[in-house]
């Protein structure tokens, strides 16, 4: 009876251990299917999300519209409104610049090369995994973590200009449940979290509509609820443009 049950037990831990022997581009592979496909999502050129976006703890959360844009080569703009006002940040592949009125600004100001890392990131619509070696990044399976209670693949990008982003993907239908960002901000490390779900197909292509957002180990203070998402609809380039200074009145 001994022996039986350790062949038993070896051979559980053999199964155990061959379900999660995955490689970086398995697991890759595996997700850019979830995906909806590499043909799919290549043919992406464009996409717009519209919903609400929730700011602050549960008891005095501020409600604002939220609008996000993103255009192949790697232009984003995102938008949130509250009471007639609002703040605008865009990227158009060169200049990075943001409208903030709710702090009293009300002219545009161009944003710093650290302050531009996060756009760069969401304004690759393929995402950092695919074709992550032509892009420069290095990708590492690191295992299964736990993540609000699932076993969830991780894996470590280190983005060609240093800074880290782990993915974490379900181990059912390998979507991205969570992303932490490692960035360098004037010096200082900037840890966040950010938790994906409610996936819907879009054109063919899974994508997160709702998205919970926090500096790592403490409370989400931020919701993003997608009740819209468009792909391919027409988008003009000088939504994404530093805006030109108002013409001289004539004389």
């Amino acid at each position: 009876m001994f022996r039986y049950g350790r062949i038993g037990l070896v051979l559980l831990l053999f199964a155990a251990a061959s379900a999660q022997a995955f490689t970086v581009d398995e697991l890759i592979a595996r997700n850019v299917k979830a995906r909806g496909g590499l043909e799919k999502i290549r043919a992406i050129q464009s996409l717009r999300t519209s919903g609400r976006m929730f700011v602050g703890d549960g008891g005095s959360s501020l409600e604002l519209t939220y609008a996000q844009m993103i255009k192949r080569p790697g232009l984003i703009r995102q938008e949130a409104g509250m009471q007639g006002l609002t703040s605008v940040s865009a990227y158009d592949g060169a200049v990075g610049w943001q409208i903030q009125p709710f702090g009293g600004r009300l002219d545009p100001e161009k944003l710093s090369a650290d302050d531009l890392k996060g756009y760069k990131l969401l304004a690759d619509l393929d995402g950092p995994l695919v074709d992550y070696e032509t892009k420069g990044h290095k990708v590492e399976y690191l295992g299964t973590e736990d993540v609000d209670g699932t076993d969830a693949h991780k894996l470590r990008v280190t983005l060609k200009d240093g800074d880290v982003v782990f993915i974490y993907l379900d181990p059912d239908y390998f979507l991205q449940i969570r992303m932490i960002v490692q960035f360098k901000i004037r010096g200082t490390e900037f840890v966040e979290e950010d938790d994906l779900g409610n996936y819907e197909r879009v054109d063919g292509v899974m994508l997160p509509f709702s998205i919970e957002s926090g500096p790592k180990g403490q409370a989400k203070t931020t919701k993003i609820t997608i009740e819209k998402a468009e792909i391919n609809g027409a988008m003009d380039a000088k939504l994404f443009h530093y805006p030109a200074p108002p013409a001289a009145a004539g004389k």
